[in-house]
């Protein structure tokens, strides 16, 4: 019991994990208020007379009727409605914990008193817990007879569930009714084969159907065709740098591919291909050359342009790892130059390594020079970077 020096604000939380107020009627959860949740109960009742969350609503505002009659100065109540999902599982809690946020943000209670129709609790409750203390719990369980009219009264609940909810038709109808007519199809069609054939077209669907719901095929597309429907760009610089990133390695991958195609063609111009591990000791340095020599100057164009896209992001975020990302990417362009000299050896061996020496002592004299500059340019505008842990979210033209 809260003290009277402190307020006591106590939310009366309806919870519908299965989604049903969404699919029944055009309700749009979360619900707050006590008037809004009752018209909310009319409509999903009027809908559906046996639906057990139209009686956990009831439940919820006779609950918030109770307690405001017995109202302290120092309490406030509130009583809410939340909805999860079809889908049940992950999908429906995500939407259930993305409800009661907003629920706690509009009427930040203290203390929550939770109305369920019974069948959730145990997913419900952890949810509920974590974020605010739930103090009671109330589950409304409908009662039936357990005469034989009111058995056959149930029997054909669910059979008319299982015709009119979409979630159990598809397998309950759909199904058979594919069957059926690939049944009669096979018997018009195929003559004294039809029962061969039926068997097969049978054997098909039913291993369709087992492969689409054993690996959740059907709940990934939905997933994907949702995810499709709320994609929102990233900002400008992350969509170029990733623009570049897709280049690169399309780039990178050509080069490998014509380097090996090279390698290839040589090794079947060979009259007397190598068969023992010597042989292909002997030939592995020219193979390798021929590589580096046709796919070298694409893979690190392919890099570079990879790590270019990086840089004009740093730009926009302000980040101080453009400049080392210019570095690298000066380094990796003198790279190649490197690797066509190794090349050249690799094919003609006596071709001497004074160049390849000449080529290393240059990338490493650029190598030097490019930090200074850009360590220069750090000391000169390092006001302009911002610290690592912030970033611009959106790019702004200026």
């Amino acid at each position: 019991m809260a003290s009277k020096g402190k307020d006591e604000r106590l939310l009366i939380l309806c919870v519908d994990r299965d989604g049903d107020i969404g699919a029944k009627t055009e309700e749009k959860t979360p619900i707050l208020n006590r008037k809004e949740n009752l018209d909310a109960a009319v409509s999903l009742a009027l809908k559906d007379p046996e639906e057990p969350d139209a009686n956990a609503m009831f439940e919820a505002v006779r609950v918030y009727d109770q307690l405001t009659k017995q109202k302290q100065p120092h309490e406030n109540f509130q009583i809410a409605t939340i909805s999860g999902s079809q889908l049940l599982g992950v999908e429906a809690d995500r939407k259930l914990v993305r409800e009661l946020n907003e629920v706690l943000e509009a009427f930040p209670a203290n203390s929550v008193i939770l109305v369920t129709d019974g069948y959730s609790d145990e997913a419900v409750l952890p949810l509920v817990e974590s974020r605010v203390p739930v103090t009671s719990v109330r589950r409304i369980i409908v009662k039936h007879s357990k005469s034989i009219e009111e058995t056959a009264a149930l029997f054909g609940k669910y059979l008319k569930m299982l015709t009119n909810n979409p979630r159990y038709s598809r397998i309950a109808l759909g199904i058979p009714g594919l069957l059926l007519i690939i049944l009669v199809a096979m018997y018009l069609g195929a003559g004294a084969l039809w029962i061969y054939y039926t068997w097969i077209a049978f054997l098909i669907v039913l291993g369709t159907t087992l492969l689409v719901k054993g690996f959740g095929i059907d709940k990934a597309t939905i997933h994907l065709i949702q995810w499709i429907k709320e994609y929102e760009p990233p900002p400008l610089p992350v969509q170029i740098a990733g623009f570049t990133v897709a280049a690169g390695i399309i780039a990178a991958a050509v080069g490998v591919f014509l380097g090996t195609n090279e390698a290839a063609v040589y090794y079947s111009s060979l009259s007397i291909p190598p068969v023992n591990l010597g042989e292909w000791a002997s030939l592995l340095p020219r193979l390798t050359g021929e590589f580096i020599e046709q796919g070298v100057y694409l893979i690190v164009i392919g890099v570079c342009v990879a790590l270019s896209g990086r840089t004009i992001r740093w730009y926009f975020e302000r980040d101080i790892r453009l400049l080392r990302t210019l570095v690298i990417i000066v380094v990796i362009a003198w790279s190649s130059q490197i690797f066509n000299q190794v090349s050249k050896i690799l094919i003609t061996p006596t071709v001497g390594w004074a160049e390849l020496v000449f080529t290393i002592f240059i990338g490493i004299l650029l190598a030097i020079a490019t930090s200074l500059v850009a360590l220069v340019i750090n000391i000169k505008y390092g006001g302009f970077f911002k610290k690592r842990k912030t970033k611009v979210e959106e790019f702004e033209q200026s």
